[in-house]
């Protein structure tokens, strides 16, 4: 599993126009699943994600979890995570775990978050989405789950 998080004041995903998730501050979280990816890897990416630990207190050391400030996730499913762009200039997306699969694990893992967290908002799974956010610091993160479905 794979996840690019930016920390947001506000983010949205539109598909055909129409908004579909939205929030304000909180985390974007992009989330690529791998074929091998488990609910084990889901749960324990949820759970690093919702305690990290990257808003600032009051004396301006990022300290604070989603929790800790009332921040909201946007979970964006993107399989484009696991490109392999080694070999030529199209990108290969075998890695990427199949859109059955991928979506279950997306889904499973929005609700999971909802353990933290009270809004969590989600985009279209396969669709055309067009996201907007609005980056705080900018602050972005990259996560992997490694063998065993630990989030580093």
């Amino acid at each position: 599993m794979r996840v690019v998080l930016q920390r947001v004041a506000r983010a949205c995903v539109k598909v055909d126009g129409a908004v579909v998730g939205e929030i304000g501050r909180g985390f974007l979280v992009l989330l690529g699943v791998a074929e091998e990816d488990t609910e084990a890897a889901a749960d324990k990416m949820a759970d690093k994600i919702c305690k990290l630990r990257i808003f600032e207190d009051a004396d301006g050391k990022t300290n604070l979890s989603l929790a800790d400030v009332g921040g909201e996730l946007l979970v964006v499913s993107q399989f484009t995570l696991y490109a392999d762009c080694h070999k030529g200039n199209r990108p290969s997306f075998v890695k990427a775990g199949s859109p059955q699969k991928a979506n279950r694990l997306y889904e499973y893992f929005a609700e999971r978050c909802r353990g933290y967290v009270d809004k969590v908002e989600c985009g279209s799974f396969g669709a055309h989405m067009m996201v907007e956010l609005l980056n705080d610091g900018p602050f972005t993160l990259m996560l992997e789950g490694d063998e065993k479905g630990i989030a580093r």
